[in-house]
């Protein structure tokens, strides 16, 4: 069954009930969706800017969007990006273009003009939608990139190069062209973060998408009246798949843009949502503006909000131990998960397992984990080996690269590149990534052991642990440490709060900077060791 026909179905039987809410803090302006058109009900400098639309309006939408990328030449198994901010247009172009049988290619809203080129080429893109953000990138790459017949810009004050979108699909039909899918159909080509190198093209089939509906609504129960709050870019897999929940639940989903702690807690509050999905750095920037005072609880009614998940990263225990004792009642779960087995869950925790924080759990609905040495044989329990994970949501491939795919997938499970273990009971610990794994002196050290540790001081806001060169022991591990705002912490401070640690495990170096994540909140680790390895090269050849 391909997910298009979830919302079919949804638009259905839930035809006039509200599918997703748009709030962007930043505009001073209220706007609702009627059954046909927007409508501007209420304007008011109080308020944030708020659009909505009925699940029967979501279904037209994508159906338009369907009809115009046929008319114009789109056929199954063709290409089509996205490069959209999170907005009520991004899941309706989503699944207009899957609706032709066409796979979409969602990009990075970072990415560069020619980190965009790039994609475009790889993916063999016949088709684009973009937004106003974005008009000059493409505007310096349009001329290269000819395979990309058409170029639709989703917006106001259409640029010349482009045609207007919105303009085009409202006079189309606003009925499912039925293109007939299933499973196997190619659907979608994510890109790898780029954490460990430039993106590769990850291709998934419907049966993976749906997989991912699946499994997030069997980890978090979404009902009919739950409402989700999504925050993450809606590019990435693990977004997208967690609103999946809402999908399969025909609930109310609130895109939020911006990560300001306030508009988070007082839109949680005030479309009563019950279930928030965070990033670490958002949940630490919630909980310090509360002990700041910036932000007071008893001016919100969140009695609605009943779990509260994180993904995409390690999280520290110290985190959700704090987090438990601000918001006692909320159940607390953690999904790992990366883009080549489609985001979320193929191991997450369960909330029932709150007293194994720390832990990233136990295999997710419909897969298969287990820890492997290098050669793919699977170690003793307790001992650190990489991660590999089987299920239907397994990517089909890197796109256009058999060599890489060929060192990932080994007879249906993928290796994940991720350094892990699991405990007597079962349960699996994300140790590190195999690339971060820092070898000093003959010693393997794991740098998010580490971050967790660094993470519980009360002056730490951010951490990340690096491997630099070193003459003697081959690599050292250095700590770049951002410090919460107004907080005074010196390197003999961190350094002694440090003597707790194997010595082995104790950095040596310690750097008081800012740390970079990227739209999904991993540590760009590859951009933290170009800054300071140079730095460390010159400084040993200048000892030298």
């Amino acid at each position: 069954m391909p997910i298009t026909d979830l919302l079919e179905n949804n638009a259905k039987e839930f035809c006039h009930e509200s599918a997703l809410v748009e709030i962007n803090p930043e505009i001073k302006e209220i706007r609702r969706v009627t059954w046909k058109e927007y409508e501007l009900i209420e304007s008011s400098p109080a308020e944030s800017y708020r659009r909505e639309i009925t699940w029967g309006v979501f279904d037209e939408k994508a159906n338009r969007c369907a009809n115009l990328l046929l008319s114009r030449g789109i056929k199954k198994g063709d290409k089509v990006a996205i490069l959209l901010m999170n907005g009520l247009e991004w899941l309706p172009i989503y699944f207009g273009i899957l609706k032709t049988g066409a796979l979409a290619v969602p990009l990075n809203f970072r990415y560069t003009g020619d980190e965009i080129k790039y994609c475009l080429e790889l993916a063999d893109v016949d088709a684009i939608f973009f937004g106003p953000e974005f008009i000059g990138r493409i505007e310096d790459i349009y001329a290269k990139i000819p395979r990309v017949k058409l170029i639709f810009y989703v917006g106001d004050a259409c640029p010349r190069f482009a045609e207007n979108y919105l303009h085009l699909a409202a006079n189309l039909s606003s009925y499912s062209p039925r293109i007939p899918l299933v499973d196997s159909d190619d659907a979608a080509i994510y890109f790898s973060s780029g954490t460990t190198g430039f993106p590769k093209a990850i291709l998934h089939n419907h049966e993976s998408l749906m997989h991912a509906a699946k499994t997030e609504q069997r980890h978090h129960g979404q009902m009919h009246d739950d409402v989700f709050l999504c925050i993450p870019p809606l590019y990435h897999t693990g977004a997208k798949m967690h609103w999946f929940g809402s999908l399969i639940s025909a609930s109310k989903g609130v895109l939020l843009k911006g990560v300001n702690p306030k508009s988070i807690i007082k839109t949680a509050s005030k479309e009563k949502c019950t279930i928030v999905w965070l990033l670490v750095p958002w949940a630490q920037d919630i909980l310090d503006a509360i002990d700041r005072g910036d932000i007071d609880l008893a001016k919100y009614d969140l009695s609605n909000w009943r779990l509260m998940h994180i993904g995409a990263q390690p999280v520290p225990p110290s985190l959700i131990k704090r987090w438990k004792k601000v918001f006692p009642k909320h159940q607390y779960d953690t999904n790992y998960g990366l883009s080549e087995s489609i985001g979320p869950g193929c191991v997450h925790l369960g909330v029932e397992n709150i007293e194994k924080v720390g832990a990233i759990g136990v295999p997710g609905f419909g897969w298969k984990v287990k820890i492997i040495d290098e050669k793919g044989k699977e170690v003793e329990r307790g001992t650190v080996g990489e991660l590999a994970v089987k299920g239907p949501g397994v990517m089909s491939c890197y796109y256009k690269n058999e060599e890489a795919t060929k060192e990932v997938l080994h007879n249906g499970w993928l290796w994940t590149g991720d350094m892990a273990m699991q405990d007597e009971e079962g349960f699996y610990y994300l140790v590190d990534r195999k690339k971060d794994v820092i070898i000093s002196g003959g010693e393997n050290i794991y740098p998010v052991q580490i971050e967790d540790f660094l993470r519980a001081h009360n002056a730490i806001k951010d951490v990340a642990v690096i491997g630099l060169p070193d003459a003697r022991l081959g690599e050292i591990s250095a700590a770049i440490i951002e410090l919460k705002p107004e907080a005074v912490c010196t390197e003999e401070e961190i350094n002694e709060f440090c003597q707790d640690l194997p010595r082995y495990k104790r950095p040596r170096r310690i750097i008081f900077a800012e740390i970079p994540r990227n739209p999904t909140g991993k540590i760009e680790k590859p951009k933290l060791r170009k800054m300071y390895c140079a730095e460390n090269l010159v400084e040993m050849q200048t000892k030298a």
